[in-house]
Parts: C-alpha cells; sequence; structure tokens
C-alpha cells in the first residue's frame, strides 16, 4: 500500500500558496514620499490654497507651518500633506498655478512582500489563537486551562503588535507624503556687476568711499588708545630722567 502523502509543513499559513502564485498575480504596493520647493508672492495664501486642494482630493494636513514676513525674515511656509496615492501626481501637476515650481522629489519603495509577510503571519497567529481557545473551552483540569491562557494572551499580544504594523503600512501604501515648501518669489533677478565703463567707475568710486570711511572709523576708534599709550610712556620717560638724579643726592658713608 503506498504511503499517504504528507500536506505540505507550513510555518505560517499561505506561505506555499503565496510561492504557487504567478508574479503577476500579487498586486503591486508602494510607500510614495516626495517634497516640493516653489516660489510665490504670497506663500501663506498659497499654502491654504494647497491645503484645499488636498483636502477636495481626498486627502489631509499633518502638520502646517508658517513664518509671517518681518523686516529681516521673508515670508514662508511649509506643509506636510498625505494625499491619496493614485492623486499624488495630480496635485503636484496642479501646484505650477499657484506659483513657481523650483523642485519635485518623490520616491517610490515596494513593500509589496513586507504586506504579504504580515498578512501571512497574521493569520497563522489568529488561527493559532483560534485553536488554543478552542482548548480552553475543552480543558479538563485547572493546569491544563492556566497553560492555555497563558499562551492565548502571549499570542493575542503577538497578534496585535502585527495587526497594527499592517495598518500603519496599509495607511502609508493608501495616502502618499509629500511635503512643500513656499518661499518668496524669487523671479526678479539679483543684480549682478557693472557691465559698462562708467558702472564700473561709479562702483569704483563707492567702493572708495565706503573704504575711507571705514579708515575714519578705524581711526577714530584707536585715537583714545594711542592717546593712553603715548601718556604711559611719557610717564616711563619722567620716571627714567629722574632715577640718575635721585642716585647723585644719596650721601656718602662715613667710613669711606
Amino acid at each position: 500500500m503506498p504511503a499517504p502523502a504528507l500536506e505540505p509543513k507550513t510555518g505560517f499559513a499561505g506561505d506555499v500558496q503565496r510561492q504557487q502564485q504567478p508574479s503577476d498575480a500579487i498586486a503591486r504596493k508602494e510607500v510614495v514620499t516626495g517634497s516640493v520647493t516653489m516660489a510665490a508672492a504670497d506663500p501663506i495664501q498659497v499654502a491654504g490654497q494647497i491645503a484645499e486642494r488636498a483636502q477636495a482630493l481626498g486627502g489631509r494636513v499633518d502638520s502646517r507651518s508658517e513664518q509671517r514676513g518681518t523686516d529681516g525674515v521673508d515670508p514662508s511656509a511649509t506643509l506636510t500633506l498625505r494625499i491619496p496615492a493614485d492623486r499624488t501626481d495630480e496635485l503636484i501637476a496642479g501646484l505650477g498655478d499657484l506659483g513657481r515650481v523650483a523642485d519635485v522629489g518623490i520616491d517610490r519603495s515596494d513593500v509589496t512582500l513586507q504586506s504579504d509577510d504580515l498578512d501571512a503571519r497574521i493569520r497563522a497567529l489568529q488561527a493559532s489563537v483560534d485553536r488554543l481557545r478552542a482548548l480552553i473551552a475543552q480543558a479538563s483540569n485547572t493546569a491544563d486551562l492556566i497553560e492555555a491562557e497563558k499562551a492565548v494572551s502571549d499570542r493575542q499580544g503577538e497578534l496585535d503588535s502585527l495587526t497594527a504594523q499592517q495598518r500603519r503600512l496599509n495607511d502609508q501604501v493608501a495616502l502618499s507624503t509629500l511635503t512643500v515648501t513656499i518661499t518668496t518669489d524669487a523671479q526678479a533677478p539679483r543684480p549682478s556687476g557693472p557691465s559698462s565703463f562708467w558702472g564700473g567707475l561709479s562702483a569704483g568710486w563707492h567702493s572708495l568711499v565706503d573704504w575711507l570711511g571705514d579708515v575714519v572709523v578705524f581711526t577714530g576708534r584707536a585715537v583714545p588708545w594711542l592717546v593712553f599709550f603715548g601718556l604711559i610712556g611719557l610717564g616711563c620717560g619722567w620716571l627714567i630722567r629722574l632715577l640718575p638724579r635721585h642716585r647723585r643726592k644719596v650721601p656718602p658713608d662715613p667710613a669711606d
């Protein structure tokens, strides 16, 4: 009589079935993160418009910081958005209507295997917990009941931890994370060096005036120190001249 076929042993439920599935049957899962840097005439107002667009696409604003313009600080704003992954490109494409987009960076991380592994481990632990609970219902003595309850408690804790990881991963896959930084509009070109003879002459004259001004300021600061050290020098010279006269006035020793 032929030996009965042995069922495949699986550490986690679904591992063998996943290996037998064709690769194209597994849905690809990605975590999308990105950053956008843009300039606008009014960063605060544009930040509000971007937040409204994100919410209209089914997303949300996780964080928002704004810097009001002051005398020495230009206004700016930074948003951290969570956008449905399949609509992230749509949001980025529309930012050009609100300002000048300078830099865009998008990163896509494939987490398909990580997600499948979590699913398999959760199913295996859930099946184990169900079996242990059935044993608890059939326990015939207190020792078996206590041991089964302890095993259920341990595996239920691990199951809860894996379930929380699965929820976080699913949230990252469903909603991309996009950081948008908005600064003031810098479209006006900054002045460069002079482009003509008269421009160079004017720049040289102003440079000379600035240098002379610095020299005058330095001289004004140095004069008190020069007077102070001059007085010290005069005092030292006066003491040196008095020293020989004092020696000549010393009376001779009578013993001589």
